[in-house]
């Protein structure tokens, strides 16, 4: 039988960081500073929220880009960026299905957006080109065979 550590990291964190403080609240005379062991904990498993959101970010970044500049460079490096980022995701997800959700996704977005943009803006591409909202799904930031058409192709 797989653990929870195994199976979903940052689910055993949340559980861990519940299990702690509940403890903690008891009044056990333990040795045990379990306030800042239970915060070290939470700060682990915002670091891996925060990993998975930064590769989003770039891999989002880099479609957009991808979509929307007229550049002929540097496509090859935005492709590459967008291969990493994915496999990052991939290795993360794998150690914390949990994290796989949609939120995570919309969260990356807007900050991706506006990465997008001030990048594209040297292309002549004005901020308002770029969709309000997410225009690829999560099966198609994940998927490694997945590239956008580029607009301004003939």
């Amino acid at each position: 039988m797989t653990s929870l550590y195994e199976a979903d990291f940052a689910a055993w964190i949340d559980q861990q960081v519940c299990a702690i403080r509940r403890v903690a609240k008891s009044g056990t005379n333990l040795p045990i500073d379990f306030d800042n062991v239970a915060e070290e904990l939470a700060d682990m498993g915002r670091s891996e929220k925060r990993a998975l959101k930064s590769a989003l970010v770039r891999i989002i970044e880099h479609l957009l880009k991808l979509e929307f500049s007229p550049a002929n460079e540097p496509r090859a490096g935005w492709r590459r960026s967008v291969a990493a980022h994915r496999q990052q995701v991939a290795d993360i997800v794998a150690d914390s299905p949990s994290l796989g959700g949609l939120e995570s996704l919309d969260a990356a977005y807007d900050d991706a957006r506006q990465l997008a943009a001030l990048g594209l803006q040297q292309d002549g591409i004005a901020d308002s080109a770029l969709p309000a909202e997410c225009p690829y799904s999560r099966a198609q930031v994940t998927d490694r065979d997945f590239w956008p058409t580029n607009r301004h192709d003939n």
